[in-house]
């Protein structure tokens, strides 16, 4: 089994989002069964909503959407728990880290990382208003984190 977690600061737009595209992606591929996605925030300003609105938009304009999330902040555990955890920018990160104490086995990164965007962020749509742009950004970012995680050996 493959875990996964998603972070971003509030857990109703990014982080849902990129949980809901890589579920998506990967459903129909020998990967699907043997993967486990979630989401998570690194503030628990959001705790118990759901994602948010515009982000549940832009999902269906591309044939995905979330279903049930709440959001729940990162925890302590969650490092153990998951064998990737993975943040939209640099703040998400070094919060990631704060929460986690550290990052000994080197499981945090960015998620344009994956699609050979090395340092490149996820722009917060709730800031930018763009959720077209959050959703090409994860939509890129997931898409390489697959062939990343199809390419590893058995």
């Amino acid at each position: 089994m493959i875990r996964i977690l998603f972070v971003c600061y509030g857990n109703i737009c990014r982080s849902p989002m990129a949980e809901a595209v890589l579920r998506d992606l990967a459903s129909g591929t020998a990967l699907s069964s043997d993967l486990l996605v979630d989401s998570a925030a690194t503030s628990p300003c959001n705790t118990g909503s759901g994602i948010y609105r515009e982000a549940a938009r832009a999902l269906s304009r591309h044939g995905g959407a979330p279903t049930g999330h709440r959001a729940r902040p990162l925890r302590r555990d969650d490092y153990d728990r998951f064998d990737l955890l993975i943040g939209m920018d640099h703040e998400n990160v070094r919060e990631m880290r704060r929460i986690c104490g550290g990052d000994p086995a080197g499981k945090i990164r960015l998620l344009l990382d994956f699609a050979d965007r090395p340092g490149e962020e996820v722009d917060d749509p709730w800031y930018t208003g763009d959720y077209e742009a959050a959703w090409r950004d994860i939509d890129q970012g997931c898409r390489g984190l697959l062939r990343s995680l199809t390419a590893r050996d058995p």
